[in-house]
């Protein structure tokens, strides 16, 4: 498989897995941050590739990070967010030892029940019917939990965008991957690697009670909380984020 990963900087690697409805731009802020420093490796996750069909499950975007790392000099630190935090937590699951640590932002994983079936069902019945800003709409307010305001700003913009247009049926299968994989805690409590998990305090409760649940099984793993930011600060505190993720990088690759 060929794995299309932008790769940039020099030093110890960061490997970033991009969240939902992406190809890794939206971490180009933060990316340019690391460089001076580090080597950052972005790949676009199969999932999100419309030149390929069908496309690839979580455990197969799991086995392309592992085959990421291998090619390296020495084990990155693993940075993923949103779903590809999910396909990060895999990845390191299976094979701690590829990965000089961890860092997930906001993984939704499973904790007790999946999210809402019906939503899910009417999200993708948006998406066959051609009209997937409603189908994003959909997944912001009744399965994300975003707000009503930001649900219908968030469709707009998409509605607006042909690339975001085309990605919105990629982020519904995404969302019903999660689901078919079920709870997992028990196997990412294998994860001794040092890991932070990160969340925002602006962030919807759910993304927070699922951080908790990570941090009550993971043996080696912290919380961090960046103050006044939601789900993605990528986009609207790169620095921050850069700074948490340097400074983790330093003490991993130390």
């Amino acid at each position: 498989m060929d794995l299309r990963t932008i790769d940039e900087g020099s030093g110890p690697p960061i490997l970033i897995v991009h969240g939902g409805m992406d190809d890794g731009s939206a971490w180009t802020r933060v990316a340019a941050r690391l460089t001076p420093r580090f080597r950052v490796l972005r790949p676009h996750r199969r999932r999100y590739r419309l030149d390929l069909t069908p496309p690839a499950t979580l455990t197969e975007e799991a086995d392309d990070i592992l085959a990421l790392a291998a090619g390296l000099d020495e084990p990155p630190l693993l940075v993923g967010h949103s779903s590809g935090a999910v396909v990060a937590l895999e990845a390191a699951a299976a094979a701690p030892r590829s990965f000089a640590g961890l860092l997930a932002y906001e993984p939704p994983v499973t904790v007790d029940e999946p999210f809402d079936q019906s939503a899910l069902r009417t999200a993708r019945a948006a998406v066959d019917a051609g009209k997937p800003g409603k189908a994003v709409a959909i997944f912001e307010r009744d399965l994300f939990g975003a707000s009503l305001a930001a649900a219908l700003l968030f469709r707009v913009v998409v509605t607006a965008t042909p690339r975001l247009r085309a990605w919105v049926p990629r982020q519904i299968d995404d969302l019903r991957a999660l689901d078919q994989l079920g709870r997992r805690l028990d196997t990412y409590a294998t994860i001794d690697l040092p890991t932070v998990l990160l969340g925002g305090q602006r962030s919807p409760a759910h993304l927070g009670e699922r951080i908790d649940a990570l941090l009550a099984v993971m043996p080696n793993a912290r919380k961090v909380v960046l103050a006044g930011q939601a789900h993605n600060a990528n986009d609207f505190a790169p620095r921050a984020l850069a700074r948490i993720i340097e400074e983790f990088a330093v003490a991993v690759h130390s």
